[in-house]
C-alpha cells in the first residue's frame, strides 16, 4: 500500500500545476462570486416548492412572486458567470502582463456579457428567449469570457487601441481604449455565432449542449460519478485539493441539471438528474472530501488509543459542517496508508447508492442548490424536495459509510495503541499537540513585551485564505482570541483564494491553508507589489495553530 502511494504522490507536482491553471481557476473563482446569487435563488424557490410537499398550496399571487425572484435572479446565471468569469481571467492575465500593461476588468465584464447573449440567446418577436441565460447557457459564459479575455489581451500587448491626447481626462481616455477590443472580442462571438447558426441551426449555447449531451449522459452513468468524486478524493489524498481540479470540469453541468430536475418536478416529472451539485456537497463529499461525516464519531465510540479519541472531539463540530481539515491532518488521514481505501471508496459507494435510489426507487435528484456547509443529511433531504426515501437514503449513507471505514479505522487505532504502550512519555506529547495544539515550536506568552506591543501600537491585520473559507475561519478565529489575551492588536479574517485580490492589499500578512498552499508562489508576485508578506502552512502545523490561540500569536509576530 506503501508502495502504490508513492506512486501516486510522484504525480502531485502535475495535480498541483493543473490546479493552477487560471482558466479552471476563473471557472472556480466566477462561481464564487456569483454564488450569492444562486443561494439567494434558491432561498425564493425552496419557499415557492416546498409546501407544495406537505400538500400546502400557496396563494397564487405569492407563488407568481416568488417564482419571478427566482426567474430573474437563476434565470440569468449564465449572463452573470460570463461577467464574473472574465473578470476573474483578465485578473489572472494582468498579474502576468509586463509593468505599464492591463486588461480593463469592468470592459471585458461588459464585453463578456455582450457575447453571451450572442452565443446563447434566440430572437422572438422583437425581444429575446431566456432559455439558455441560465444554468443551461454556462458553456457559452465560458466560451465568451475567455475569448474576450484573449482578445483583450492580445490588443493590448499590441497596443491596438484608440490614442487620445494626454490632456483628455483618464476615464475618457480608458473608454477610448477600449473600443478596439471590446468592438473585437464582441464581433468575434458574432461570427461564432453566424457560423453556428449556419452550420448547424441553432446557437452555440443549444448546439454544444446537444453536441456534448453523450457525454454528459456517460458521467451520469455508475462509472462516470465513481471517476468524479473518487478523482476528487485520490488528489486530496496526496494533498491537492481535489474539487479545484475537478469541479469547473463538470461546472456547466452539475447546475444545469439542478434546473432541469426542478422544471422536471414540476412538470409531474421525476427529477432524474443525478449529476448535480447537491449530490457533490451531501453525498459524495457528505462531511468533507472522502465522505468522512462519520470518521470523527467512529474515533470517538471505537479507537481506544489517546490520539484518536482526541481527534474527534475537536473536529466533530467542523466536520459536520464540512470543513473535514482538521481531521485530515491531525489524524492523519491525508498520506496515510491505512485510509487510502475508505478515502476513496466511501465517496464512490455513497455517489452509487444515491444513483440507485433516483433510478430504480424513483427518488427525486437535487432540485435546489444550498450552501455548500449545511449539514450533509439535511443537505440531502432539503436539496431532494424533502421526502421519506431521502431521510432512509441518509441513514444508510451514515451507516454504509460506518461499515466503510470501520475496520480501517480499528487497524490504525490498534498500530497507535502499540506506540502508545512502548513509549508513555511520546504518547503524552503526541496527546498534547493534538488536544491542546500547543505544538507551534513558539513559547506561548501571557502579554507581549512593551517594545512589542509598541511596534503593534498601530494594528497589524492578517488575512486567511482557503478554497472555501471555512477552513480558514478557524485561524482567523484563532488569532482574534489570542490577540485578546495578548493584548497584541491584531485583527484577523478569513477568506476563500480567488476572491482575494480586491482586498489583499488591506492586510500585512497572508496565511495560506495548506488546501491552497501551492498557490504560494502565484500570490507572492501579487504581493510583492503591494509590500504584503505571505506564508504558507502545511497540514498539521495549520491544526495546531488553530487550536492554539496564543501560538497563533506568536506565528504571526514571528513573520511579520
Amino acid at each position: 500500500m506503501n508502495a502504490i502511494i508513492k506512486q501516486i504522490e510522484k504525480g502531485k507536482p502535475f495535480f498541483e500545476k493543473i490546479s493552477r491553471n487560471i482558466y479552471l481557476g476563473a471557472i472556480r473563482d466566477g462561481f464564487l462570486t456569483a454564488m450569492p446569487a444562486i443561494l439567494f435563488s434558491s432561498i425564493f424557490i425552496m419557499i415557492a416548492a416546498i409546501p407544495e410537499v406537505f400538500g400546502i398550496t400557496l396563494p397564487e399571487a405569492v407563488s407568481t412572486w416568488l417564482w419571478k425572484v427566482y426567474g430573474y435572479s437563476m434565470g440569468i446565471v449564465g449572463l452573470l458567470v460570463a461577467a464574473t468569469t472574465a473578470r476573474c481571467l483578465a485578473g489572472s492575465m494582468n498579474r502576468r502582463l509586463e509593468n505599464g500593461k492591463s486588461i480593463n476588468e469592468v470592459s471585458v465584464m461588459l464585453a463578456s456579457i455582450a457575447g453571451f447573449m450572442m452565443l446563447s440567446v434566440e430572437q422572438i418577436d422583437g425581444g429575446f428567449a431566456s432559455d439558455f441565460m441560465g444554468t443551461k447557457g454556462l458553456l457559452a459564459s465560458f466560451v465568451a469570457a475567455f475569448l474576450t479575455v484573449n482578445v483583450y489581451k492580445f490588443c493590448v500587448q499590441r497596443d491596438i487601441t484608440i490614442r487620445m491626447p494626454k490632456e483628455v481626462p483618464g476615464t475618457i481616455s480608458q473608454m477610448f481604449r477600449d473600443v478596439i477590443p471590446f468592438s473585437f472580442a464582441v464581433f468575434g462571438a458574432v461570427l461564432i455565432d453566424l457560423l453556428f447558426r449556419n452550420v448547424f441551426h441553432g446557437s452555440f449555447a443549444h448546439t454544444a449542449i446537444s453536441a456534448l449531451q453523450p457525454l454528459f449522459t456517460a458521467a451520469d452513468g455508475y462509472l462516470g460519478i465513481a471517476i468524479i468524486w473518487g478523482a476528487m478524493a485520490l488528489f486530496w489524498f496526496v494533498g491537492v485539493h481535489g474539487p479545484s481540479i475537478v469541479e469547473p470540469a463538470i461546472a456547466a453541468i452539475i447546475y444545469a441539471n439542478v434546473e432541469t430536475n426542478l422544471m422536471l418536478f414540476q412538470n409531474g416529472e421525476q427529477a432524474s438528474k443525478v449529476l448535480t451539485v447537491g449530490m457533490g456537497n451531501f453525498v459524495g463529499t457528505m462531511g468533507g472530501t472522502g465522505a468522512t461525516l462519520v470518521v470523527p464519531f467512529l474515533f470517538m465510540l471505537f479507537a481506544r488509543s489517546k490520539q484518536l479519541k482526541a481527534v474527534g472531539k475537536a473536529s466533530f463540530v467542523p466536520v459536520i459542517f464540512a470543513v473535514n481539515e482538521p481531521l485530515l491532518f491531525a489524524a492523519p488521514m491525508i498520506l496515510n496508508p491505512y485510509f487510502f481505501i475508505p478515502f476513496l471508496v466511501a465517496p464512490i459507494v455513497n455517489v452509487w447508492i444515491f444513483k440507485f435510489f433516483v433510478d430504480v426507487l424513483s427518488m427525486n435528484s437535487f432540485m435546489y442548490v444550498l450552501p455548500w456547509a449545511t449539514p450533509a443529511p439535511i443537505g440531502l433531504v432539503l436539496g431532494t424536495g424533502v421526502s421519506v426515501l431521502a431521510i432512509i437514503l441518509a441513514l444508510i449513507l451514515i451507516a454504509v459509510d460506518s461499515a466503510i471505514y470501520l475496520p480501517f479505522i480499528k487497524a490504525y487505532d490498534a498500530v497507535l495503541l502499540e506506540e502508545e504502550s512502548k513509549n508513555a512519555q511520546l504518547e503524552e506529547v503526541k496527546a498534547e499537540v493534538v488536544e491542546a495544539g500547543n505544538a507551534s515550536g513558539a513559547v506561548a506568552v501571557e502579554a507581549l513585551s512593551e517594545d512589542v506591543l509598541e511596534k503593534l501600537s498601530d494594528g497589524k491585520r492578517v488575512l486567511v485564505l482557503c478554497a472555501g473559507a471555512g477552513t480558514s475561519a478557524m485561524l482567523a478565529n484563532a488569532l482574534e482570541e489570542g490577540a485578546k489575551e495578548t493584548g497584541a492588536n491584531i485583527q484577523a479574517q478569513a477568506g476563500a483564494y480567488g476572491s482575494h485580490y480586491d482586498i489583499m492589499k488591506n492586510f500585512d500578512l497572508i496565511v495560506l491553508a495548506p488546501q491552497v498552499n501551492s498557490y504560494l508562489a502565484d500570490i507572492q508576485k501579487d504581493a510583492e507589489k503591494l509590500g504584503v508578506k505571505v506564508v504558507a502552512t502545511k497540514g498539521a502545523e495549520y491544526i495546531k495553530l488553530t487550536r492554539d490561540p496564543k501560538g497563533a500569536v506568536d506565528f504571526v509576530l514571528a513573520e511579520i
